[in-house]
């Protein structure tokens, strides 16, 4: 660093944190290799806005991946343009994806997974499918519908595909509005009974979903709570708390019990 620049006593808080701090400081602007790193990340999250979704590559990795049966849907919007300028077009389903959902012939699943490119393609790439397979591992005893990949997608798109495919439950994996230190954060919601109308009050929603943030993991304990709860109680939404933590927090409790009075035990 050159001699100009003068450091910030904050300095080595920078070890434990994404968050812009302790920049140091030459003059009265910021030092160089600051500024241009901003740069790179502000243009880093408007490629991910940008970025079209790679719909193919992502059948062909779900299919690699165990997935066999997936489904290919596109909203209202017909491009990018139309999508940013107009987010009503982006929570409804084009005719032609309308009508490949309703001659699916499908047994009630108990839920139906979406992965939408939302504001970033980039966290549908990336992140989805590994979500998945944290997911999928715990869900061995529930009816699991097809995936299905929507392109130019707001959330609410899966209240549609879940109410055509009769779903009871539907969980959207879609890209979240990119941040200055997080252009492929992923955002999943949760809606019991999805159905074309639902409001942002009838699901639950985990944010941030990526190596950097949630873990995969971290939110598949999450999910699999909200999702056993909701069947449960018949709800998602503000009805629905997420108290997952809670068996994290007793969990070594729980095991130390459970071994202090199994057989044998010692």
């Amino acid at each position: 660093m050159s001699d100009s620049v003068e450091k910030n006593p904050w300095d080595g808080l920078r070890a434990f944190t994404n968050a812009r701090i302790a920049l140091g400081r030459a003059g009265n602007s910021l030092p160089t290799a600051p500024l241009l790193a901003f740069d790179l990340s502000h243009a880093q999250a408007r490629d991910a806005v940008h970025h079209p979704l790679d719909a193919d590559a992502l059948h062909d990795q779900l299919h690699a991946h165990g997935f066999a049966t997936t489904l290919d849907v596109h909203s209202a919007a017909p491009d990018r343009e139309h999508y940013l300028r107009r987010p009503d077009l982006g929570r409804r389903l084009c005719d032609e994806s309308r009508e490949v959902l309703a001659k699916a012939s499908l047994d009630q699943p108990d839920v139906v997974f979406v992965i939408a490119d939302g504001l970033s393609a980039f966290a549908a790439s990336r992140q989805a499918v590994p979500m998945l397979q944290a997911i999928h591992a715990r869900l061995r005893d529930w009816k699991i519908g097809p995936v299905v990949v929507a392109r130019q997608s707001r959330v609410a798109l899966g209240d549609e595909i879940g109410e055509l495919l009769r779903a009871r439950m539907v969980v959207m994996l879609i890209g979240e509005r990119p941040g200055l230190s997080s252009p492929d954060s992923l955002g999943i919601y949760l809606t019991y009974a999805p159905k074309a109308g639902c409001s942002d009050a009838q699901r639950n929603c985990i944010s941030n979903v990526r190596p950097e943030g949630l873990s995969f993991e971290a939110a598949a304990h999450k999910l699999h709570y909200l999702l056993t709860h909701a069947r449960r109680l018949g709800l998602t939404g503000v009805g629905l708390k997420d108290e997952s933590d809670v068996l994290l927090e007793d969990a070594p409790a729980a095991a130390a019990s459970l071994d202090a009075s199994a057989p044998d035990a010692h």
